[in-house]
């Protein structure tokens, strides 16, 4: 990725959802007018979801997911099926793109139904329009049957695509992007301190994706980001001429910078921040406040939203476990999950520890959560935990009363 562009996860994720032969990779192309589908007229052409960035104006950046059909069959046809539904979890505004030949099916009435359930936006709409005469009798008994208006386009021959490009922007949800990273703690002119350690696992040549965005957050709301070390933090706090007005740490320095850092400058950890941004703190909370239920061989999904090279003492198969281990005071059964998999039967587990969700779009990381409490499942969040085992929870949230005032477990 571009580290000058939006990043996938903080855009408004569209999806095109259909039969197979519906047209959906012809018409992804046409709406972001460039040739980065394959097409074919053979059926079950797209396998994996397909991802186009771009900025639909008024609306911002976007991201395009083209999807496999939904009726699709055969055993591999199946798992292509599962693939296309999950991408629902992620979706801030569906397209379900139906094609004269078909119709409207059983398949589109109940994606459209499932759509609806979830409580997602959606645009219908009949692409190949150019195919078939003019029977708006016909249109309307499809869009009866549907539930929705159906919006007509050719994405061969670029009719109606400018209409539905109106009808996205009209559709699309007006809050998916309104949460909070930092910008309601600070004031302008405020100076905010970011510790940054780079050590091993630090990217070569640049920040992580938390860090960029927190600091332009920052900036953003006219106030001064200071960027530092942690073996350097007490100096560059002694050397301001004024106090910071918050101070934002990875969570694994979280014992150092709380100790350098003076009682009366509040603290926090971007895998806070992003908890808060991407999810909900309030069942993160809930969460912790079971960490006491642990007893021996207690099952753990440990989940990250994104991939990367493992070092020697990796944070989600090392210190993890061994932090619960000892909250939990025996042995205790692990299990972990990485990338856009989360699995569907969470019944088995007795706790989730996901990390900040940094990877993820806000609609997914809250589906992840409500998962689990759907299951009855306690859900943490690494820098929450990481700070209640380390005792120093208390102060890192109190740039969030609310939470705080939920806390009823004693530090570790």
């Amino acid at each position: 990725m571009n580290l000058n562009q939006t990043p996938v996860s903080s855009r408004l994720h569209i999806a095109i959802f259909g039969r197979r032969n519906a047209g959906k990779s012809s018409l992804i192309n046409a709406l972001t007018s460039q040739k980065i589908a394959l097409v074919s007229d053979v059926p079950g052409t797209t396998t994996d979801p397909v991802y186009k960035t771009m900025e639909l104006l008024p609306v911002g950046p976007v991201v395009f997911i083209d999807t496999a059909g939904i009726d699709d069959t055969g055993e591999l046809g199946q798992l292509r099926v599962e693939k296309t539904l999950q991408v629902l979890n992620k979706t801030d505004l569906a397209l379900i793109v139906i094609e004269p030949g078909g119709g409207v099916t059983d398949f589109d009435v109940n994606l459209a139904a499932m759509v609806k359930r979830k409580s997602i936006p959606m645009v219908a709409v009949l692409n190949k329009a150019d195919l078939m005469e003019n029977d708006p009798d016909l249109v309307s008994s499809w869009e009866e049957k549907l539930g929705y208006n159906l919006v007509l386009v050719s994405a061969k021959t670029g009719y109606g695509i400018w209409e539905l490009k109106q009808r996205i922007i009209m559709s699309a949800p007006r809050d998916y992007d309104k949460a909070k990273l930092v910008g309601d703690l600070i004031k302008p002119g405020d100076l905010v301190v970011l510790v940054v350690p780079i050590d091993k696992a630090a990217p070569k040549g640049r920040l992580i994706l938390p860090q960029q965005q927190t600091i332009r957050d920052i900036i953003e709301n006219d106030a001064i980001a200071v960027v530092t070390k942690e073996q350097e933090l007490k100096e560059t706090l002694n050397s301001m001429a004024r106090r910071p007005s918050l101070v934002i740490t990875d969570s694994q320095a979280f014992l150092k910078v709380c100790a350098d850092t003076p009682r009366e400058i509040p603290v926090t950890s971007f895998s806070i921040l992003f908890a808060r941004y991407k999810g909900e703190l309030v069942p993160l909370i809930e969460g912790i406040n079971s960490l006491h239920n642990l007893r021996r061989n207690s099952k753990i999904l440990v989940v990250e939203g994104c991939t990367h090279h493992r070092q020697a003492d990796d944070i989600a198969k090392v210190k993890i476990p061994r932090w619960l281990r000892q909250v939990a005071g025996s042995e205790l059964d692990f299990e972990w999950s990485s990338g856009t998999f989360f699995p569907e039967d969470l019944s088995r587990f007795d706790l989730v520890v996901h990390c900040g969700g940094c990877m993820l779009n806000a609609r997914e990381m809250k589906y992840r959560i409500a998962c689990c409490r759907e299951k009855g499942v306690p859900i943490v969040n690494y820098g929450m935990l990481i700070a209640y085992v380390h005792g120093i929870l208390e102060r890192v949230l109190e740039p969030f009363p609310f939470a705080k005032e939920l806390l009823k477990v004693s530090p570790a």
